[in-house]
């Protein structure tokens, strides 16, 4: 089920672009063409509502839901005749486009509230198979594939750290009864030596894992799908409305692979390794050349390769994180312009 604080921000948008002169009216109408919020939801929200809990989730998610209702990119004043609701449902692979709510059949809208994060998917889905799906498979991890005598190093210090002869030496041998015993053993913050050492692990997985990305996109081509893919411009044209880390609005709609080729020219996708960091982190960034106003232009991220189920877990994650302001990113183009006059008034319930 969806956090309260997801409820919140994703049904008061799409109830928003319905024409309710206030979040209390629309709470009490309950209206029937917002599909798949049942009346539990509706009494969880308006708990959520008269307790404050979520009080700026509530107004920011109401600004964003009215302003794309008047957008001239969005329903320009059109009251819609119906709006439905994901809710939990999750396909079983890529969200191709990453849709909270759908307007009409037509208009998709991603709810995206705190975080500047594009995707989480693992090293070899992001850095292999470059976002095209999640079949990647592998019997030793990532850190034992890209950086496997660093991965042992950096074992060996924590396992004479916790100074246990009863943990194996090698590190692709540890079961769940020895990560327990291991992580109980060390420090929350690796300082000294086993800073160290873990420092120069990370560093050595960054530069690993950005050779090995470089390397599987080769072609210019395969260096601007993987650029469309990290931007999530998709086949179909999306809204997101939210709120950044920064707590600034976001409100702009993502362009298509169709209409990026339109405003820019691809000039390149440059991945490296971040040797400052403190972790394994891949810095990526990529130069276009706007056709309209013939300069250049840039947006870039980074990726933190990190365990998700603690040290020495089998598993890691890639998170892929924007840096540059959405305002700012070729291909996010902001929802600022109004609607026409001309156009309904939106307070259309009383």
């Amino acid at each position: 089920m969806p956090a309260p604080r997801t409820e919140v921000t994703e049904i008061v948008t799409g109830l928003a672009t319905m024409g309710f002169p206030s979040i209390a009216r629309a709470l009490e109408v309950r209206p029937r063409n917002f599909l798949n919020v049942a009346e539990t939801h509706y009494e969880a929200l308006g708990e959520s509502f008269t307790s404050d809990v979520f009080a700026a989730e509530f107004e920011r998610a109401w600004e964003n839901g009215v302003a794309f209702a008047r957008a001239a990119d969005g329903l320009r004043g059109r009251p819609p005749w119906s709006v439905e609701w994901k809710g939990n449902q999750r396909p079983p692979g890529y969200e191709q486009i990453p849709a909270d709510l759908r307007i009409d059949h037509v208009y998709l809208i991603s709810c995206k509230y705190g975080s500047n994060i594009l995707h989480n998917p693992s090293p070899g889905n992001l850095f292999v198979n470059l976002l095209m799906d999640r079949e990647y498979r592998s019997d030793i991890g990532w850190y034992q594939e890209v950086a496997p005598e660093a991965y042992q190093d950096f074992y060996a210090a924590c396992r004479a750290e916790v100074g246990s002869s009863e943990l194996p030496a090698v590190v692709g041998q540890l079961r769940d009864a020895d990560l327990k015993q291991l992580r109980a053993g060390l420090p929350k913050r690796l300082g000294g030596a086993l800073g160290k050492a873990y420092t120069e692990f990370s560093h050595t997985v960054a530069a690993a894992t950005a050779q090995r990305w470089a390397a599987n996109m080769a072609t210019p081509r395969k260096r601007e799908t993987m650029l469309w893919r990290l931007l999530r411009l998709e086949s179909a044209p999306y809204f997101v409305l939210g709120e950044s880390a920064d707590r600034k609005p976001l409100r702009f709609r993502v362009a298509t692979p169709w209409d990026f080729r339109l405003r820019y020219g691809f000039r390149d996708l440059f991945v490296s390794p971040n040797r400052d960091a403190q972790q394994p982190v891949v810095h990526w960034k990529a130069n276009v050349r706007n056709h309209a106003t013939d300069m250049e232009e840039s947006v870039e991220g980074h990726v933190e390769i990190r365990w998700s189920h603690g040290r020495f877990g089998p598993s890691p994650e890639a998170k892929v994180y924007l840096d540059t302001p959405h305002h700012q990113v070729p291909g996010y183009f902001p929802l600022d312009e109004p609607a026409p006059k001309t156009q309904p008034d939106l307070r259309l319930f009383d």
